[in-house]
């Protein structure tokens, strides 16, 4: 009961039906951010995609200049060199078949998986654990290399993986509620971006039907499409 009357308070600050420019959606999403927790911002998108046609399934990974403001636990399933270069990059478990071994027994505490090709046909046996959690290592997604410093970093440092649902939605997380607004609006543009670029070619009419931010436990504000598209000048 009280959650619904804060609910209600917050939703008052936020005209029902405005579009509001990206600047000012962000200045808001901070201002209806009342929890005793610091919030998480996210972005919600819905596309003009049909996700059952395998090139519109849109899926990918971006790095965002500020991260999200989370300590992101990342497992390697990695052997020998691959294995210290991992731990030196600073991934949080690392190891081969005793890892394996634990997820198989249900530990899952961890946040993205990495993994070089050649342990893919031992990881492969994770696929009905790691997959229902969206944290199976991916090829596509780059999580599948022998280049894991790099993916380790990147991971540490705010890269995000992303994909449609079965609805034509994205959901992503783009920072705290205590970031600067300078900061989460360069994460959302950074994100709207990459998701522009992801248009498959297939598509034909409006690909990016609306934008939503919102916070854990706030309202959601919707932003001018035509304004957060527009190209930036310089």
């Amino acid at each position: 009961m009280e959650r619904g009357k804060r609910f209600r308070g917050l939703s008052e600050k936020v005209e029902k039906n405005k579009k509001y420019p990206l600047s000012e959606a962000v200045r808001l999403v901070k201002g209806v951010a009342t929890a005793k927790f610091d919030e998480t911002v996210e972005v919600a998108m819905r596309l003009g995609v049909d996700p059952k046609q395998s090139d519109q399934n849109i899926r990918g990974a971006v790095s965002l200049p500020h991260g999200i403001g989370k300590k992101i636990r990342v497992l390697v399933f990695a052997k020998g060199e691959k294995e210290r270069e991992a731990t030196q990059a600073g991934a949080d478990f690392v190891g081969s078949t005793d890892l394996i071994e634990k997820i198989q027994k249900g530990w899952t505490d961890f946040d993205a998986t990495v993994a070089t090709p050649d342990m893919m046909k031992d990881v492969g046996k994770l696929g009905k654990i790691l997959g229902i959690k969206g944290l199976m290592p991916n090829p596509k997604l780059g999580t599948v290399t022998f280049d894991v410093g790099k993916v380790v970093k990147e991971i540490k440092a705010g890269r995000i993986e992303y994909r449609v649902d079965k609805g034509g939605n994205i959901h992503a997380p783009m920072g705290k509620a205590s970031f600067e607004e300078g900061k989460l609006l360069e994460n959302v543009q950074t994100f709207l971006g990459e998701v522009v670029r992801a248009r498959p070619s297939s598509v034909k009419g409006q690909y990016i039907k609306g934008i939503v931010l919102s916070t854990t436990m706030g309202p959601g504000i919707r932003v001018d499409l035509a304004e957060a598209l527009a190209p930036k000048e310089g």
